[in-house]
């Protein structure tokens, strides 16, 4: 039983916050994606009848979900435990499919009530899940493929300045086109960490596993701590050969939105579980991620939007850790009344009710820096009544 299930939430309003994007660092791009010169937060703020507010990171773009199947039972739902609430919850979406954004979408939900309910407590989130300490090992992220030399020996300067012990970089350069320059960029980062802070990758999905066997034999003296998504993570059997020929470990999990999926992939021989917890359907579920990677002895390590997310990783053993993709996240902090504190390669989270995470509200609204809003109460969205599937 967790604690949130006896739990009764009356839900009185909902609302999605978009915030202006703020600028990267430095433009960011791995493999298959960017540059991302902008990048941005919205938020799905929840209210009770006694005025209590708990807020998530959120999609902001897919509301159709939320009109269709969530919010009629979120806000029509009154005097029952958040089990049954979630179970109502959970079995509407089933038509939307629990490998795609209405799972996501749940997820994100359910953490922004577990930030009511902590809040309601009056305790941090972190504590309200169970957690014993507030510090939480982080590693460096980034290495975009479009840096350059100057640009990466900067970022990798500043996370070793900050005592981080890891650091991961993007690879896979144009498509995956250009991998003796990948190879070139990932020796030359391992000349700057030394022999005693450990070197990851990440290729975004895009080569195939022999082109991933062939990065890894180029890359051995680079002594890598794990690559991450180095194919398809839909290929299955291409996943299972590179396990099963070579002993980086090889890490997935980024792009389920099931905990499901996860005992599949430790079968096929992954040996570093990435569970993002904005994108799983619930609270329970990157749980249930964590007790499976402790209970096997694989690594575990989770992203997204790692300041929300790091209460999570306070329950697990701390050796394991959350992503800080500096780049594109230290522009969001202007954002953020109270967040974790940075120190000694770790997150500091603060002893404050609920998220370890405030957006300072009235800045926001006082700067213009609310783009778009978007509110929903019991009066204007009418009670669930579920389709039939053909």
């Amino acid at each position: 039983m967790n604690r949130i299930d006896n739990e009764v939430f009356n839900i009185t309003s909902v609302e999605i916050r978009v915030l202006e994007p703020v600028k990267a660092v430095i433009p960011f791009q791995d493999a298959t994606m960017g540059p991302f010169s902008t990048f941005g937060l919205a938020l799905i703020r929840i209210e009770d009848e006694d005025g209590n507010v708990g807020e998530s990171p959120v999609y902001s773009t897919y509301t159709n979900i939320l009109e269709a199947c969530l919010l009629p039972i979120l806000l029509h739902s009154p005097n029952i435990p958040y089990s049954e609430l979630y179970h109502r919850m959970y079995w509407s979406i089933r038509n939307e499919g629990f490998r795609g954004p209405a799972s996501g979408l749940l997820g994100q939900i359910d953490m922004a009530l577990h930030d009511l309910a902590a809040r309601r407590a009056k305790m941090p989130l972190h504590r309200y899940v169970g957690a014993t300490r507030n510090v939480v090992k982080m590693y460096g992220s980034g290495g975009g493929t479009n840096y350059t030399f100057n640009e990466l020996e900067a970022e990798v300067s500043c996370f070793l300045n900050a005592g981080v012990d890891c650091y991961k970089m993007k690879v896979g350069k144009d498509f995956g086109n250009k991998m003796n320059e990948d190879v070139e960029r990932v020796k030359f980062v391992r000349s700057l960490l030394g022999n005693n802070v450990k070197l990851a990758v990440d290729a975004n999905q895009i080569w195939t596993c022999d082109q991933a066997l062939r990065f890894i034999d180029l890359t051995a003296s680079a002594d890598l701590a794990w690559f991450e998504e180095p194919v398809h993570s839909a290929a299955y059997e291409q996943i299972e050969k590179l396990c099963s020929h070579t002993t980086v470990k090889i890490s997935f999990g980024e792009s389920e939105r099931t905990s499901r999926m996860f005992p599949t992939l430790l079968n096929i021989g992954v040996q570093h579980l990435q569970p993002v917890p904005t994108h799983l359907g619930s609270v329970k579920e990157w749980m249930e991620v964590k007790e499976l990677a402790v209970k096997s002895q694989v690594d575990l390590s989770s992203g997204g939007y790692s300041l929300y997310t790091s209460y999570l990783m306070a329950t697990a053993p701390e050796h394991h850790q959350v992503e800080y993709l500096h780049s594109i996240m230290f522009g969001l902090e202007e954002y953020f009344s109270v967040r974790p504190e940075w120190k000694n390669g770790s997150f500091i989270l603060p002893e404050m009710e609920g998220m370890p995470v405030r957006v300072d509200w009235d800045y926001c609204k006082r700067a213009g820096k609310v783009v778009r809003e978007h509110a929903w109460g019991n009066k204007n969205v009418k009670k669930y009544l579920p389709t039939v599937s053909m």
